[in-house]
Order: structure tokens, then sequence, then C-alpha cells
């Protein structure tokens, strides 16, 4: 019993759960990294906000939102939103949006940044000096598992999220789960596709899964051997303690 409770004492203490545990130990490792940057669609909901000198022209090109008057005049423009009127544009299945004055166009593989300058230069065509922002609003991914059920909703203002950035959200991994197989499943264009990452060598840092990508899901395996093993060694120390509390029983009834 001894040795069983030992080796499952062993095991838990040797299981890696070091993080790219086969990085070199140097003070500062440097890498070019080429990064996935998200792309819109089809499904997806984004903010666009048209910011201009002119009421009237803000007007036109804001859906729901009031411009209030002054303009420029005091270095700023200032925008009054009425209620959740501005609720964003959802992107068809075409991969396509209906934004006014433009009409259908086509977002289907952009990025915000993409989609800001294609509005841009049009609404230059009836205006100097445009400001355009646009955000993605319904970026979102799914944690299973060990980390629990988890439905993460990512702000509109960061759109760079990775894996450990996204664990970290669902509340990280224990040490009950296995690090060297999380699944992510992802579906572009009608294709699912799954790879699994291994969260103890660098390799992952340059996966294209390392960046998560709206409606993603994130399964971290449960280590079913070391749950049995922690269970084993409660049940021995519940054992032991009872054991203990016995004896100091009969000590102080027949001392």
């Amino acid at each position: 019993m001894s040795l069983l409770f030992f080796a499952s004492c062993t095991s838990l203490r040797t299981r890696n759960i070091v993080y790219f545990s086969d990085l070199e130990q140097k003070p500062l490792i440097t890498e070019q990294v080429e990064m996935k940057r998200l792309t819109i669609k089809p499904g997806d909901l984004l903010t666009i906000e048209v910011l201009t000198p002119s009421v009237e022209t803000n007007m036109l090109f804001n859906r729901g939102v009031i411009m209030d008057e002054g303009g420029i005049g005091g270095g700023q423009m200032i925008r009054q939103q009425q209620g959740n009127q501005n609720e964003g544009y959802l992107v068809d299945t075409r991969g396509s949006i209906d934004f006014p004055v433009i009409g259908n166009m086509p977002v289907n593989n952009l990025t915000t940044e993409q989609v800001r300058d294609t509005i841009l230069l049009k609404v230059r065509e009836y205006v100097q000096d445009p400001i355009v922002k646009v955000r993605l609003q319904n970026f979102r991914f799914t944690m299973m598992g060990e980390t629990g059920p988890t439905v993460v909703e990512v702000p509109a203002d960061n759109e760079d999220v990775n894996l450990l950035e996204g664990l970290a959200m669902a509340g990280g991994i224990s040490i009950y789960g296995k690090m060297n197989n999380v699944l992510v499943i992802r579906e572009e264009e009608g294709v699912r596709t799954m790879a699994r990452l291994n969260l103890n060598s660098k390799e992952t840092l340059y996966s294209p899964y390392f960046y998560l990508q709206q409606n993603d899901i994130v399964y971290v395996e449960p280590d079913k051997a070391k749950v049995a093993g922690t269970s084993f060694i409660r049940r021995n120390w519940a054992f032991a303690a009872g054991i203990v509390s016995s004896a100091f029983v009969l000590y102080q009834l027949f001392k």
C-alpha cells in the first residue's frame, strides 16, 4: 500500500506541467513570427462608425447615430447614439454587408482594417477627412473539457487572442489537464479542421491554430490516470488520519 502511495506521489511530481519546456534556457530569445490576423466570416456582426465634420454626412453614413452640432469647431467630433439602434451590420451568407450609400459591400475574409480602408475610400468621395472605425462584435470561442464548458466573449477592441490568452480567460489548465494534447476545432468556409497542440513544446507557437478565430472550440482532455491517482492519495490520507485518530482515542482510554 505504501509503495503504491509513494508511486502516485512521484507520478504527480514528475509530470511535465511546464509550458514550452523545450525552449532554450537563455535570458532572451528573439524570433520572427507571422501572426494570422482575424478575418471576417459570414454570420459575423460588425460595428461601423463614420465620423466627419458634417452633421448631415454623419447621419447619412451612420445607422441610428446622430451627431451633435459643433463639428470640428472645438477640435473634436462629438457623437450621440440613441439607445441600441446602432445594432451592427450582419455579414450575410455571401460574405457581404449592406452599408448606407455604398450599398452591397463584400467583406468575406477581410480584416477589420481592410474593411475600414475600403469604407474610407468611398466616404472620401463625399467629404474630406473622415474617420472610420470598424470592430467585430461577436468574437467568441468555446472552452471544453478540463477547463469546464465556457463560452468566452472577447471585447470588441481585442481581435488578436492566442491560445494561452484564451485558456487564461477560461481559468487556465490545472494539473489535471493534458497539456500535451489540446484540441482546437475550427470551421472555415464549410470545412472543419481539428488540430492537436502540445503546450509543452515551443512548436505550438508557430501553429496556425495558436491564434484563435471566432467560434473556435478548444478541448482540454482530462488526465484520467492523474485524477485517479489524486483520488487514491486522498483516500489513503483519510485512511491514515482515521488510524491515527483511533490510536489517539485508545491511548486516552487505556493510559
